[in-house]
C-alpha cells in the first residue's frame, strides 16, 4: 500500500477484513431524513455538496491504519467505520448504474477493485456479520431483514437501503460523477506488521481525534501491555485477549441498546475489586497496570470483562423475554446499583427464581429511591452486602432481607431510614414524573387483572400500545366549566391537591389519550373499557357519573396500598 493514495488504489489487489477482536458496524442512519446528523447520512450529505462545489481538488477520506498480513492481506486496525460505509455505498451505486446499462471497462475494473473480482470479496467485516453483508450488500440475494442477530447487521441494512433509495432517484450523470469522487478521493494509509506499532498508533491517533469509548483504550492498553510485558506465552496471551473480545463486541451488538459498553466496564470493575465505589474504569486500570507486571490482571480481568458481557447478554436478551421480574427491572431503567449485584449473581451461578427475586428487591428499593429524591446515596447502604456476596458465600437471601430491612426500618434509625415505609407514602402522594407515573400504573393494572384469577400471567409493559398518562380531571376544564362538565369545582385546594396525583392519572394508549383530551367526563368515562384500571373509574362512578375530590382520594389511598405493599 502507498503512503498517500486513492481508495480504489488502496484496496485494488488487496483484501481488507475487520479482526473479530475490532468492534462490529456501528454507524446510524435516519432513513426519513436526509438532512440528519446521522453519521452515514452525514456521509452522503458531505459527498453531495462537494461535488456541488467548484473545488478542483479530491475528496479525501482519511487515515487508516492496518496490520499487514500475508498474500495481501490486511486487518483493518483504524478506519474501518468509513471504510465499511464507502464499500456499502459503492454497491449501492454499481447497482444503480447497472439498471442504466452495462457497466463500462473502467467502470467494471473499479468494482472488482473495490467490491469482487471473481469470487475474491475485497473488504469484509467481522466475521458474525460476514455472511449477512455478502448476501444483503454485495450479491443482494436477501431481501428481508429477517432474523438479524445483531445491531450491527440492522445497521449495515439501514445504510444500504438508505443509499440504494436516495440513489434510486438520481440520473445517469449524478452516479458517473459520484463514482469517480469516491473511487477517486485521496486517503492515506499505514500498513505495519508490528502488532504491538499498530496498538500505539491507535492509542496516540484516538487520544488526538474523536476519542474512543473506554472499552476500546482499555483493549488497546491490554494488548499493548502484552507486547511489552508478556514473554514465552505472548503469541497465545494476545490471540485470548483477541478472542475474548471477539465474544465482547458480537455481545455489544446484541445489547447496546439496551446498556452502554462503558458502564458495563465500571461494572465490571465493580466486580473485580468487589466495591461499588468504583467509578473511572480508565484511571484505576491504568493505576495496575503501571505497579509491577500487568499480565496477571490484564488476563484475570479479561476474562471479568467477557464473563459479564455474556450474562448481561443472557439477562437483557433471553431471560427479559421469559421472566416478567426482569422485564420490570430493565423497564424502570436507572438501574445501576443492581447491575454488578446481577453479574454477581449470574457468576456465582444462582437459579433463574433467585436472580429473579433479587430484581424484584431492586426494583422497589431504586422506585424508592428515585420517588423519595433524598440527598442520602444509597451505595454506602448496600455496599457491605454487595462485598459480603462472594463466591465463596453466594447467599442472595442476605440481600434480599437487607433491602426489605431498608424498606420497613424505623424512621428512628435516621441514617437507614430514608427509604422506609413512611418516606414513600409521602413521596407519592403529590405530584410524579409521567414517566415513573406509567410505570407505576402499570404495575396497578397487572395487579388489577391478577384478581381472582390463578395463574394469571402478568401483561409486559411493552404490550400496552405507546402508553401515556391521561389526566382524569383534565389540567384545563372543558369550556372554564368543570361543574357542567362532570368534574367538581377547581378551587385552589383542587388545583394544588387533586389534578397531579396517582388518584387521577390513568393510563391510556396514545391514540386514546388524543381522542378524550379535555371532554366532558361522561365522554371520556363511556370510552374508559381497554384496561382494568379504566373500568375500574367506570364502577367507582356508576351511581354518580361526577369525578369529585373524594373519589380522587379514594383511588390514590388504594393505590398507595397497593405501592407500599408491592415495593
Amino acid at each position: 500500500m502507498e503512503a498517500s493514495t486513492t481508495i480504489k488504489q488502496m484496496q485494488a489487489g488487496n483484501r481488507i477484513f475487520v479482526p473479530t477482536y475490532q468492534r462490529a458496524y456501528t454507524w446510524d442512519t435516519d432513513s426519513s431524513d436526509d438532512t440528519s446528523n446521522k453519521q452515514v447520512n452525514t456521509f452522503l450529505s458531505d459527498l453531495d455538496a462537494y461535488n456541488k462545489s467548484a473545488t478542483k481538488s479530491p475528496y479525501y477520506f482519511g487515515h487508516f491504519l492496518f496490520e499487514e498480513q500475508s498474500g495481501n492481506m490486511y486487518g483493518i486496525i483504524d478506519g474501518q467505520q468509513r471504510l465499511t460505509t464507502i464499500v456499502i455505498f459503492l454497491s449501492a451505486l454499481f447497482t444503480r448504474l447497472k439498471q442504466f446499462r452495462q457497466l463500462t471497462e473502467l467502470e467494471q475494473e473499479a468494482f472488482e477493485d473495490i467490491i469482487k473480482r471473481n469470487s475474491t470479496y475485497r473488504f469484509e467485516t467481522v466475521d458474525y456479520d460476514r455472511q449477512f453483508f455478502k448476501d444483503y450488500v454485495i450479491e443482494q440475494v436477501k431481501k428481508d431483514k429477517n432474523a438479524l442477530e445483531t445491531q450491527s447487521a440492522k445497521r449495515i441494512a439501514d445504510a444500504f437501503d438508505f443509499f440504494s433509495k436516495h440513489l434510486s432517484e438520481k440520473d445517469e450523470a449524478y452516479l458517473i460523477k459520484m463514482l469517480d469522487t469516491v473511487q477517486n478521493a485521496t486517503c492515506t494509509t499505514h500498513p505495519v506488521q508490528n502488532e504491538s506499532e499498530a496498538i500505539q498508533m491507535f492509542i496516540f491517533q484516538n487520544n488526538r481525534g474523536k476519542k474512543p469509548t473506554d472499552l476500546e483504550i482499555i483493549k488497546a492498553q491490554f494488548m499493548f501491555n502484552v507486547h511489552l510485558f508478556a514473554t514465552d506465552d505472548k503469541d497465545a496471551l494476545i490471540e485470548e485477549i483477541k478472542n475474548r473480545f471477539e465474544k465482547i463486541y458480537k455481545s455489544i451488538s446484541s445489547i447496546e441498546y439496551d446498556i452502554d459498553e462503558d458502564d458495563v466496564l465500571v461494572y465490571t470493575l465493580r466486580v473485580h475489586f468487589n466495591s461499588l465505589w468504583e467509578t473511572d474504569a480508565v484511571d484505576r486500570i491504568n493505576e495496575v497496570l503501571s505497579t509491577g507486571n500487568p499480565i496477571s490482571f490484564i488476563k484475570s480481568f479479561t476474562h471479568s470483562l467477557a464473563t459479564s458481557f455474556e450474562h448481561l447478554t443472557t439477562f437483557f436478551s433471553k431471560h427479559e423475554k421469559e421472566r416478567i421480574e426482569i422485564h420490570s427491572l430493565i423497564k424502570l431503567g436507572g438501574i445501576g446499583i443492581a447491575i454488578p449485584f446481577i453479574i454477581k449473581a449470574y457468576t456465582f451461578g444462582l437459579s433463574i427464581d433467585k436472580i429473579c427475586l433479587l430484581c424484584s428487591k431492586f426494583e422497589s428499593i431504586i422506585i424508592r429511591n428515585r420517588l423519595i429524591g433524598t440527598r442520602a446515596e444509597i451505595t454506602s447502604r448496600l455496599n457491605e452486602a454487595f462485598r459480603k456476596f462472594t463466591a465463596n458465600n453466594p447467599d442472595a437471601e442476605s440481600i434480599i432481607k437487607h433491602i426489605n430491612w431498608m424498606r420497613n426500618v424505623s424512621s428512628q434509625s435516621w441514617w437507614w431510614s430514608y427509604w422506609n415505609n413512611d418516606e414513600f407514602k409521602n413521596a407519592i402522594q403529590g405530584p410524579i414524573s409521567h414517566g415513573i407515573a406509567k410505570y407505576l400504573l402499570w404495575k396497578y393494572e397487572n395487579h388489577l387483572e391478577s384478581q381472582g384469577k390463578r395463574g394469571y400471567t402478568a401483561t409486559r409493559f411493552d404490550k400496552i400500545v405507546k402508553p401515556e398518562l391521561e389526566h382524569i380531571a383534565p389540567q384545563t376544564p372543558t369550556d372554564g366549566k368543570p361543574l357542567a362538565a362532570g368534574y367538581c369545582e377547581y378551587d385552589e385546594e383542587f388545583k394544588d391537591q387533586y389534578i397531579d396525583c396517582l388518584g387521577n392519572y390513568l393510563l391510556l394508549s396514545k391514540s386514546h389519550n388524543c381522542s378524550v383530551g379535555n371532554k366532558p367526563f361522561v365522554e371520556k368515562r363511556n370510552s374508559y373499557t381497554h384496561l382494568a384500571q379504566q373500568r375500574e373509574i367506570q364502577e367507582m362512578t356508576k351511581d354518580d357519573i361526577i369525578w369529585t375530590k373524594d373519589l380522587i382520594a379514594a383511588r390514590k389511598m388504594k393505590i398507595t396500598q397497593f405501592l407500599v405493599e408491592t415495593f
